[in-house]
């Protein structure tokens, strides 16, 4: 009896088999050898779960090359030990603990959804949803720190600083936001102190990148990570 497999998903299941004949018969000795000696990737890629930015399909990937994590907005919550059920987390010190990767990519992208997520529960709109808008919240200390400047006083009953904000400014400049939250990601990973280590003794670096969908072109972080510049 024959598989069912659904119309929608038989460009899908076309496409493993035409894998298979690239990888396993064409080049099956690449594929034992990933298989023998496990995976050696190099990169880590943290990116958004977008269907338009694919890291593979961008950076022309083979397997083996990149460890994957995505998810939305590419975010890179601070180092905490509260709710062990973290997948993200858990991908981040495998990569780093486990694989020894050596680079980091966090790899945003314009017109990002979650970022207009975030930029919609500013102005009051919060999405009717469960996660979404405390997940995208994370970006915040990155757009204040990176688009806004430096927070101002006085505090609100939480202790959260309050700032006026110029919402239809940043909705007008959304990419602004995007790589404001890739750098705050770069210092959120920065407080996982078994990484800040290989950080320090220069094992492992951090790379920012924007791409953009309008034109194809990739924008990364300086070396210090204090501008995006594009990539020529």
């Amino acid at each position: 009896m024959e598989a069912f497999i659904h119309p929608t998903l038989v460009k899908l299941s076309k496409g493993i088999k035409s894998f298979q004949q690239r990888a396993y018969a064409s080049d099956d000795v690449k594929m034992k050898r990933l298989i023998d000696y496990g995976q050696q990737p190099k990169i880590l890629v943290i990116c958004c779960s977008d269907s338009r930015v694919d890291p593979a399909l961008l950076m022309d990937a083979e397997a083996g090359d990149l460890f994957m994590l995505r998810h939305v907005a590419n975010l890179v919550p601070p180092y905490a030990l509260e709710g062990k059920y973290d997948g993200g987390r858990a991908s981040i010190e495998y990569a780093v603990r486990d694989l020894l990767v050596e680079h980091i990519i966090i790899l945003g992208h314009a017109h990002c959804g979650g970022i207009k997520a975030l930029l919609k529960s500013l102005k009051g709109h919060k999405p009717p949803r469960d996660f979404l808008a405390d997940w995208v919240s994370i970006a915040m200390d990155g757009c204040y720190r990176y688009v806004l400047g430096p927070l101002a006083e006085p505090k609100d009953d939480c202790g959260c600083a309050v700032r006026e904000l110029d919402l239809d400014g940043l909705c007008d400049h959304q990419h602004l936001v995007e790589r404001a939250a890739i750098r705050g990601s770069l210092d959120n990973l920065k407080t996982y102190p078994w990484l800040n280590e290989r950080l320090e003794a220069g094992t492992l670096h951090l790379h920012g990148w924007w791409f953009d969908l309008e034109n194809g072109d990739l924008w990364a972080t300086s070396a210090d990570h204090s501008a995006f510049l594009p990539v020529l």
